[in-house]
C-alpha cells in the first residue's frame, strides 16, 4: 500500500492506494466520528462489493445502511439526489455519521454533494472503484449533479476525510470504462508531468492489460498530480483550472448526445484532442506534437473524433461551462506537451477552423 497525502491545513486527508484494501476497514476507523454510517453505491457496484465493504465495517463494530442508487450519467440529478436523503433521514442519520461513497465518479460526485447538504454537512469518505474515480474525481472535492442545460453545474467544493483505492476493484470494470479512465491518466503527463506522458507512451499497453505494477504506478502519479494542484488551489481560482484540459469540448458532447451515451472519458478525450488542435490554430504546438497526442489516445482505444454537432450548438453548450468569466469563454491549451494555460482571447474564427466546416 502507498499513502499520498493531500494537504489542505486542518482538512487535509489521505489517498491510500493498494490492493484488497477493502478488506481493511481499520483504515476507514480515524475518519469515522462515530459507530455507524452510510454507504451510497449503485446496482451496478453494489453485488460486487457491497457487501464486501459491510463485512469489514461489521467486524470493527461499525453499524451500516446502504442506499443504492441507479447506474449512470444520466441518473445523476436531482431526483436521485433525493434518494439519498430519504434513506438518511428515514434511517435518522446524525451529523455525525459519514457518507461513504463506494462506486465511480458519479456515485462519488452525487454522494459528495449530500454529504456537503445534509444537515449542513457530514463527514465524507470515497472509495473508487473505477479507473476514471480512482485517478481524478475521489480526489479535490469537487462534487456536483448535473442540470438538463449542463454537466456538473450544480454542487459544491467538499473535501472528503479518506479517500480509500483498491486497485482490485479495477479487475471487475468493464474494458470501456478502463479506457474511459485513462483518457484522465494522459490528461496529467499533458498539463504538467512530460515525464509521465513519455512513461505512457511507453507503457500504455500496459494499462490496457490491467497490469498490476504500471496501473498503481499510474494511479499513484495521477494522484500526485492532482494533489499538489489542489493543495495550491482548491477553489479553482487560478492553476487548478488546468485540470480541465478537454473537459469545456468534452462536457458540451456530453450534453449535446444525451447523458451517458458517451463516458465521461471518451468525451474528455475526443475534447482534449479539439483542445490539441486549438493550439495548433494559435501557433502553440507542432502538428507532430498533435500527431503525437492522437497517436497516444488511439493506442489507448479512445475517441479522437468528435461528433459533428455543429459550431453554433458547440458554442451554444460551451457558454454554460463554469470557467466561462464575464462572459468569455476560457479555454485549456497547450503550450506544449506537459504544459498548459488558460486562454480567453479566443476567436470564432479559431474555433470555427477546429469545430466548423473548416475542421
Amino acid at each position: 500500500m502507498r499513502t499520498l497525502k493531500v494537504e489542505l491545513s486542518d482538512r487535509s486527508y489521505p489517498i491510500h492506494i493498494g490492493s484488497n484494501l477493502l478488506e481493511k476497514a481499520e483504515l476507514i476507523l480515524p475518519a469515522l466520528p462515530q459507530r455507524k454510517a452510510a454507504i451510497v453505491t449503485n446496482m451496478t457496484v453494489a453485488p460486487l462489493y457491497l457487501d464486501r465493504l459491510r463485512n469489514a465495517l461489521e467486524k470493527q463494530g461499525i453499524e451500516s445502511i446502504a442506499v443504492i442508487l441507479p447506474d449512470g450519467e444520466q441518473h445523476k440529478n436531482w431526483e436521485t439526489l433525493n434518494l439519498i436523503y430519504d434513506a438518511l433521514l428515514e434511517n435518522r442519520c446524525e451529523r455525525n455519521t459519514a457518507i461513504v461513497a463506494l462506486g465511480g465518479g458519479v456515485i462519488g460526485d452525487i454522494s459528495g454533494f449530500a454529504a456537503a447538504t445534509y444537515l449542513r454537512g457530514v463527514p465524507f469518505i470515497q472509495i473508487p472503484t473505477t479507473l476514471l474515480a480512482q485517478v481524478d474525481s475521489s480526489v479535490g472535492g469537487k462534487t456536483a449533479i448535473n442540470h438538463p442545460l449542463g454537466k456538473n453545474m450544480i454542487g459544491a467544493f467538499y473535501q472528503p476525510r479518506l479517500v480509500l483505492t483498491d486497485i482490485d476493484t479495477l479487475n471487475t470494470l468493464p474494458e470501456r470504462e478502463l479506457k474511459a479512465g485513462i483518457a484522465e491518466v494522459i490528461k496529467y503527463g499533458l498539463i504538467r508531468d512530460l515525464p509521465f506522458f513519455v512513461w505512457l507512451e511507453e507503457n500504455i499497453d500496459k494499462l490496457k492489460a490491467r497490469d498490476p505494477e504500471a496501473l498503481g504506478y499510474a494511479i499513484s502519479r495521477s494522484c500526485e498530480n492532482k494533489a499538489e494542484v489542489v493543495a495550491r488551489d482548491e477553489k479553482e481560482t487560478g492553476e487548478r483550472a488546468l485540470l480541465n484540459l478537454g473537459h469545456t469540448f468534452g462536457h458540451a458532447i456530453e450534453n449535446a448526445m444525451g447523458y451517458g451515451n458517451w463516458l465521461h472519458g471518451e468525451a474528455v478525450a475526443a475534447g482534449t484532442i479539439l483542445a490539441a488542435r486549438l493550439s495548433r490554430v494559435l501557433g502553440m504546438l507542432s502538428e507532430d506534437d498533435v500527431k503525437r497526442i492522437v497517436s497516444l489516445f488511439e493506442r489507448a482505444g479512445l475517441p479522437v473524433q468528435a461528433p459533428e454537432i455543429g459550431l453554433e450548438r458547440y458554442l451554444q453548450l460551451m457558454e454554460l461551462d463554469k470557467k466561462v468569466e464575464e462572459g468569455k469563454m476560457r479555454f485549456v491549451v497547450l503550450d506544449a506537451i506537459g504544459r498548459a494555460c488558460v486562454r480567453s482571447d479566443i476567436s470564432r474564427e479559431a474555433l470555427s477552423k477546429v469545430l466548423g466546416s473548416d475542421a
